[in-house]
């Protein structure tokens, strides 16, 4: 069942982003432009209705600083989520990443009817399960098949920054502040969640795909918002970026006069074997024939990267975003790598947590790391963490009220 699902998936996928050919394609694009136009009314009015107050969000009484993005996947969202994280701990703050957790193992919840009937008064309102500590600060509590492969990776990259994963993140926010000791949160892929009161809104836009794939909203595009959401930014972030993005800037201002931009990029650091742990400097890459696995929205970007890192990509092994890898495809993968020749062996640090334990290999597999480099903007992103950071006081009967009904 699931490998059906996955398949059906890169079939939309193909359909949607790469314009596949045939008759089943392009009526399902037909399809997919009609509904498009129904998921686009409900997102409008949906924001209406936060927008109008008809809908009220949750103030938790700390500063709540959202990172997100209008499209579905692929602008770099976790390494921004790092950087921001770690450079308010460098200032004294109690951050805490609140995350939903995206295909992480589903916590268990009170039967349907007995949900349905808590609602209409008929029964007591059933226990629900507590946000799930996926690092207090201190360790790493939770794997990444219960965590999350981002939340797990953010655990792994930030010493001292809990990281909290709940779906309801107005009660993982409560959570963080009353049993973490939280002052701040950082909310991952935060612009399209509205219960929670956000101080800051950072939107991530593409260089290579500024407004999805084809300008389209889902499902026909990958547009989650329409472009004019782009007004509710306070700073946005242009990523894969190389400082050379005037163009961009001036369809962004069509929607956002306002907001602070900021041009960054990923930059590889190094490559680690995933068995030892032994770090490989980038320029030890030159020249290598290798096979490059992964999982990602936009695998393209990685093996491109390898390449401009001198590699020869010999073998190529691409999989649906957030897939959970089995053992028999990875032995595929090296089978296949093998019978080439290849030096090595690359994934994504995001692929490599989602993968399962593996025997002593006779080929090295290393995993990239990745940071965010701010290539244009340092001190607007330097002038945005002092903001944050500096103490501001929280009038008496903000926090009780909210808290109390988060909790």
């Amino acid at each position: 069942m699931k490998e059906a699902l996955e398949d059906l998936e890169n079939f939309v996928t193909e359909v949607v982003v790469h314009n596949r050919r045939g008759i089943r394609a392009s009526l399902l694009r037909v399809a997919f432009r009609g509904l498009a136009v129904v998921y686009s009314s409900v997102v409008s009015f949906r924001l209406m209705l936060y927008r109008e107050r008809f809908i009220h969000d949750h103030h938790l009484g700390v500063p709540v600083v959202s990172v997100g993005n209008l499209t579905v996947g692929g602008t770099g969202k976790t390494p921004v989520v790092e950087l921001l994280s770690k450079s308010l701990r460098d200032k004294g703050r109690r951050v805490c990443i609140l995350s939903r957790g995206y295909k992480s193992k589903r916590q268990k919840k009170a039967p349907f009817l007995k949900r349905l009937g808590a609602k209409l008064g008929l029964v007591e309102k059933p226990d629900e399960p507590p946000p799930r500590v996926v690092s207090d600060g201190e360790k790493v509590l939770l794997d990444s098949h219960l965590a999350g492969d981002e939340p797990f990776m953010l655990a792994r990259n930030c010493p001292g920054v809990p990281v909290v994963v709940d779906k309801n993140r107005v009660m993982a926010g409560a959570h963080a502040i009353k049993h973490l000791g939280a002052d701040v949160l950082v909310l991952d892929d935060g612009l399209q969640y509205l219960k929670l009161k956000h101080r800051h809104d950072i939107v991530l836009i593409d260089k290579t795909a500024p407004f999805g794939s084809n300008g389209h909203m889902l499902p026909r595009g990958t547009l989650r918002e329409p472009p004019r959401s782009l007004r509710r930014a306070s700073y946005i972030f242009i990523t894969k970026s190389d400082g050379e993005s005037d163009d961009l800037v001036k369809q962004i201002r069509r929607y956002n006069k306002a907001a602070e931009i900021i041009e960054c990029r990923h930059r590889p650091m190094h490559f680690e074997e995933i068995q030892t742990g032994e770090k490989m400097a980038l320029e030890e890459m030159r020249g290598k024939f290798v096979g490059a696995l992964s999982g990602i929205a936009v695998p393209e970007s990685f093996e491109n990267g390898l390449r401009r890192l001198g590699a020869r990509v010999e073998v190529t092994a691409r999989f649906p975003d957030h897939h959970r890898f089995h053992g028999p495809e990875i032995t595929q993968f090296i089978e296949r790598c093998s019978r080439r020749d290849v030096h090595c062996m690359v994934t994504t640090e995001k692929d490599f947590v989602r993968f399962p334990k593996l025997p002593k290999l006779d080929v090295p597999f290393y995993f990239m790391r990745v940071e965010i480099e701010i290539v244009k903007g340092r001190e607007v992103f330097d002038k945005l963490v002092r903001l944050i950071a500096e103490p501001r006081h929280v009038p008496p009967g903000i926090l009780p009220a909210d808290f109390m009904e988060a909790t």
